[in-house]
């Protein structure tokens, strides 16, 4: 006998209709497209709300500055940009700097908030305009900026952080679970060296149920080493050829060896329980 329209045979055997097929092939496509935009509507909205109101607000701090100066102001991208720049920015913080204080701990908290390259050359600048003095804006503009990007990413993050690095934060989470007692230590490890991307750890620390305190501290007290390499560099920009020449093996050693004694107190503690 004949299947009656609407049925198909399945090479098993089994019978299906031809609307479950299709409700099933629909439902793959859902998935897919689910696995491809990995936030919903309103968690997207909620990103593009949050960026409107930093860009606002960076607008407003750009019409009010003279517009003589605005053909100067501009983000360095390179080195090359960096030092045409720099004799400017340095006029211009001596003649109006609160608006120049303003104008750059907004920049740089909105390109650590929204992780946008560069602020690797506003911390050199910030060497190069105010000496070591700097390292206070630097580490005021970093933390600012990674405690944004926390909040942020504990209000869209998850999908995006399970989407870019699925590996990677598993990995993460099963460190931070073995390390819950002594977290501090673990955190003040990565800020230091360079183990894991500052990028990383700012968008999966609240994912991975990271105590906002903890966070902050970690960040604050981490941030200082590398900050002062920064901003030393900046003060002799002239000699400087890469951004690469920033981090060189004797630095690099230098960084593991504060962050390696940043661990002593967990594995101390780990050695007496298993004694």
């Amino acid at each position: 006998m004949v299947a009656p329209r609407g049925l198909v045979l399945e090479a098993g055997g089994r019978v299906l209709d031809k609307d479950e097929e299709k409700n099933a092939e629909s439902s793959s496509g859902k998935k897919s497209k689910a696995e491809k935009f990995p936030i919903s509507r309103w968690e997207f909205g909620a990103a593009l709300g949050v960026f409107m109101v930093f860009s606002t607000g960076l607008l407003f701090i750009y019409i009010s500055m003279p517009s003589a100066e605005y053909g100067m102001l501009k983000l360095p991208r390179n080195l090359a940009d960096l030092r045409l720049i720099k004799d400017h920015l340095a006029k211009y913080a001596q003649v109006y700097p609160a608006k120049f204080i303003l104008g750059y701990c907004s920049t740089y908290i909105f390109m650590q908030t929204f992780m946008i390259p560069g602020t690797i050359f506003m911390s050199l600048l910030a060497g190069a305009l105010f000496g070591v003095k700097g390292i206070f804006l630097v580490v005021f503009n970093a933390t600012a900026g990674a405690s944004c990007c926390y909040f942020l990413s504990k209000l869209i993050g998850k999908p995006i952080v399970t989407w870019l690095w699925p590996e990677r934060l598993r990995y993460f989470q099963a460190e931070i679970a073995k390390r819950r007692e002594k977290l501090i230590n673990y955190m003040l490890f990565l800020r230091v060296t360079p183990t894991l991307p500052n990028l990383f750890i700012n968008l999966a620390s609240p994912i991975v149920d990271i105590p906002f305190h903890i966070f902050f501290l970690a960040t604050v007290i981490g941030l200082i080493p590398a900050s002062y390499i920064t901003v030393r560099a900046g003060l002799a920009l002239g000699d400087l050829k890469s951004v690469k020449d920033l981090y060189d093996v004797k630095t690099l050693a230098l960084l593991f060896l504060i962050g390696s004694l940043l661990l002593v107190p967990t594995l101390l503690k780990r050695k007496r329980i298993y004694e």
